[in-house]
């Protein structure tokens, strides 16, 4: 159910992409997590190269942005967003580059950040078009649960063994 957003809808958005910095982006029939950042009146994420990995983002044209409640974390908002690429000398590159740079943990060295991402990287600006699919008072049913992603990812060897583990006794019944 697509629904017109109202005042009270776009504010939330906002709102929402302010405080936290993941959200979910539906596209190509898969759900992908994304930490992200607000600058005015859109949703900028960075993927590829050293960044998170958001396969075929730069395809897309639409894209539903699934939202979270920081106090619960639980699905608080969907919403659908208008997506384009945002190229290395456009009026919106140095604003975003300039919040992401921000907004990215552990970076190794954040001035060069920008011209990594301008080489290696694709920036993505997603406007909301005014459809809310999901909002406050009426989610889907449907927990969009799907399994995890194959990956070659594997654990070392076994567990470490625990010294000094005190032993559980039972108490004597008799």
């Amino acid at each position: 159910m697509t629904d017109p957003a109202t005042e009270q809808d776009r504010a939330l958005i906002a709102e929402l992409a302010k405080r936290t910095g993941v959200c979910w982006l539906r596209y190509d029939g898969g759900t992908h997590a994304a930490w992200h950042v607000w600058v005015s009146d859109a949703l900028f994420v960075v993927s590829g190269g050293d960044e998170q990995p958001l396969p075929g983002i730069d395809q897309q044209t639409r894209i539903e942005v699934v939202m979270r409640s920081k106090e619960n974390g639980g699905r608080l908002l969907t919403w659908v967003g208008s997506v384009s690429v945002v190229l290395p000398g456009e009026e919106s590159w140095e604003p975003a580059t300039t919040a992401l740079v921000a907004g990215r943990l552990n970076l190794r060295d954040p001035a060069a950040a920008p011209d990594e991402w301008a080489r290696h990287s694709v920036v993505t600006r997603i406007v909301p078009t005014g459809e809310v699919l999901e909002r406050p008072g009426a989610l889907d049913e449907d927990p969009h649960l799907a399994p995890p992603v194959p990956t070659p990812a594997t654990t070392r060897g076994p567990l470490p063994r625990v010294l000094h583990r005190r032993g559980t006794r039972r108490p004597k019944l008799s």
